[in-house]
Formats: structure tokens, C-alpha cells, sequence
């Protein structure tokens, strides 16, 4: 990877809350001639911080972290660097998190468990601006031609599309057990929005209680049990 190449190195951000993990996939990537990590997160918020910093090519973002998860964190990477590409991790295939991923700028999913044998070929794909799906993923009916999303005769049962972003962030905060004081205080809102967030979140989804927020965030993968 030497200085006077033609080829710049291709910038990686890691963002995976476990250690080992992390590892793991840097071993795999680094592996790789002219691929640099040149970072690591263990959460979304960091993941959002260090992509704006160093401004990578790729985002490897695992969905399932603390504080802010991977779909949000996206999001606030694909406003304000559009040309920063991100390939999630996922160990779950679901339908609704592959569709919220989608509009939150996502150009690739590789589920964990095919992570060993397809890693590089996902992160160079996404690495020229071409979408990746691993092959479950693709057996449900997403287009990795296009990197559209087909439509599907059948809805998911879910309706966390209809929350607004702010909304999400507080239904992963409740799902960690943060009471609605600690909602306010993590994401520097009054207590009283922090309540008007949390009862418009109970009408929209149908749901009555804390708990049920809890399940339902545990159900859709926004928080790991």
C-alpha cells in the first residue's frame, strides 16, 4: 500500500458493538491488499461521529447497537455525506429492517452468518456503488440488480415506518430500559416532549404500555434481549 500508487486504499469504518467481532472482521478486511480500516465504532452515535471525521468509503454498520442503532445512524450518515456507502450487518433476515435500511441509504446487507465467505465480495460491491444482498436475503425478493426494493403483495404487520426519526430513537431507548427521564436527558429534550414522544408512539403502533415498546423493539430487532 505504498504512498506513490495510483490506487488509493479503500477506507473502511467499522461499527459493531463487540470487541471480538470487530476483530474479527478487521482480520478479514485488512487481509485484503490496498483495504484500510481506518477506524472503529461500538455504537451508532460513534459510528455517525467518526464516519463524519474520517469520511470513509465504506461503512460496515451492524444493526443491533446500543444508544443509536445501526438503521438510525445511517441515516445520519447518508444526509450529510451522500457518497458514503454502507453495507449492514445483520443477523437477522427481516423483511421491514431490509426496507427501513433501504431508505436510510443502505447499499448492502450480509447477514453475520455469511459474513466468513462473503465479506470481501459484499464490501467490494458496495465499495463501486453496486448493491449487495446476501443470498437469503435475495431468495425473499429484493432486487440486487438495481439495488431497488420489489414490492411485495403482503405488508410486514409492523408500522415503525410511519414513526418519525425521533420517534425510533425513543422506542431504542425505551427498549433498553431508559425511563422517560433518561430519554430526555440522552437525547436533549424536554421531559414533556419525551412523554408527548412516547404516547405518540403507543397510539401509532397500537400498543398501551412500556412494555409492550419494549417487546415490540425487541421483536423488530431495534434492541437485542
Amino acid at each position: 500500500m505504498g504512498m506513490m500508487g495510483l490506487d488509493m486504499p479503500l477506507r473502511i469504518l467499522l461499527a459493531d458493538d463487540h470487541e471480538i467481532v470487530r476483530r474479527g472482521l478487521r482480520a478479514v478486511l485488512e487481509a485484503e491488499a490496498d483495504w484500510e480500516v481506518m477506524d472503529e465504532a461500538a455504537n451508532g452515535l460513534e459510528a455517525v461521529e467518526k464516519a463524519e471525521r474520517f469520511k470513509p468509503d465504506v461503512v460496515l454498520m451492524d444493526i443491533s447497537m446500543p444508544e443509536l442503532n445501526g438503521l438510525e445512524a445511517a441515516r445520519r450518515i447518508h444526509r450529510s455525506l451522500p457518497t458514503v456507502e454502507v453495507l449492514f450487518l445483520t443477523m437477522h433476515e427481516s423483511e421491514q429492517m431490509i426496507r427501513e435500511g433501504m431508505d436510510a441509504g443502505g447499499r448492502g446487507f450480509l447477514l453475520k452468518s455469511d459474513a466468513g465467505r462473503e465479506l470481501v465480495p459484499a464490501v467490494r460491491s458496495v465499495s463501486r456503488h453496486k448493491p449487495f444482498f446476501s443470498p437469503k436475503i435475495r431468495a425473499m425478493g429484493f432486487a440486487s440488480s438495481e439495488g431497488r426494493v420489489l414490492p411485495k403483495a403482503t405488508r410486514s404487520s409492523t408500522q415503525s415506518g410511519e414513526l418519525t426519526t425521533r420517534e425510533r430513537e425513543v422506542v431504542q431507548l425505551l427498549g433498553e430500559g431508559k425511563s422517560t427521564k433518561e430519554v430526555a436527558t440522552i437525547l436533549q429534550i424536554t421531559l414533556k416532549t419525551a412523554a408527548t414522544h412516547r404516547t405518540n408512539i403507543l397510539r401509532k403502533l397500537e400498543l398501551h404500555s412500556i412494555a409492550d415498546i419494549v417487546r415490540y423493539a425487541i421483536r423488530n430487532g431495534i434492541v437485542q434481549p
